[in-house]
Formats: C-alpha cells, sequence, structure tokens
C-alpha cells in the first residue's frame, strides 16, 4: 500500500511539472479560405440561405450529383435531424429542385 501511495505522489509531482510548461503558439499559421461557389438557377438564394447557415456549400458539392429522391431525402433530413429552416412544402420543393436541377444525376430515383 506504500509503494502504492509512493508512486501515486510521484505522478501527481510529475503531471503538475507537466501541466506548468508553457507552450510556445507559433504565429503567422494562416488558415486558407475555400470558397464553394454555388451554380446559377432557380432557388439558389432560398438554397443558400437555408444551407448555408448552418454548413457551407462544399458539403452539397461533395454528394456528387445525385437523384431527386436523393436530394429530397437529405433535405427531409436536414429538416428533422438538424432543424433546417425548411418550413413550408414549397421550400423542401424549391431547395429539392435547386439541388436536383443543378446537382442532380437526371434520374428521379
Amino acid at each position: 500500500m506504500k509503494k502504492f501511495t509512493a508512486l501515486f505522489i510521484l505522478f501527481a509531482c510529475l503531471h503538475s511539472l507537466h501541466a506548468n510548461e508553457t507552450v510556445k503558439i507559433e504565429k503567422g499559421i494562416k488558415i486558407p479560405h475555400i470558397e464553394f461557389p454555388m451554380k446559377e438557377g432557380k432557388g439558389m438564394y432560398s438554397t443558400k440561405g437555408k444551407c448555408n447557415m448552418c454548413h457551407s456549400f462544399g458539403y452539397i458539392i461533395n454528394q456528387g450529383n445525385q437523384s431527386r429522391k436523393f436530394w429530397r431525402d437529405k433535405v427531409i433530413k436536414m429538416i428533422k435531424v438538424f432543424k433546417a429552416p425548411i418550413y413550408t412544402k414549397e421550400d423542401i420543393d424549391t431547395v429539392t429542385n435547386y439541388l436536383f436541377e443543378n446537382y442532380g444525376n437526371g434520374k428521379e430515383e
């Protein structure tokens, strides 16, 4: 038991010494800004306003060209799971149609 207590105290002392180390932060590091431009099209501004408040448009581009059903399901998921500010059927249709017309694969399903 004494060995355990001694080891515990030693560990605590060493840990406190390590915690007091100063960490140098290197200045001059720049994080690049990456722009993900949206294709012009009907519903672009509505889609931008509703999607980009939570994530960049890069998230959408990374999905690849998908079917209308895929985009509609994705919009519904964003509403149900992440509380996307898409409140009406008209808004759902606008966003889905924009995504399908500009990032779709031509297939309905």
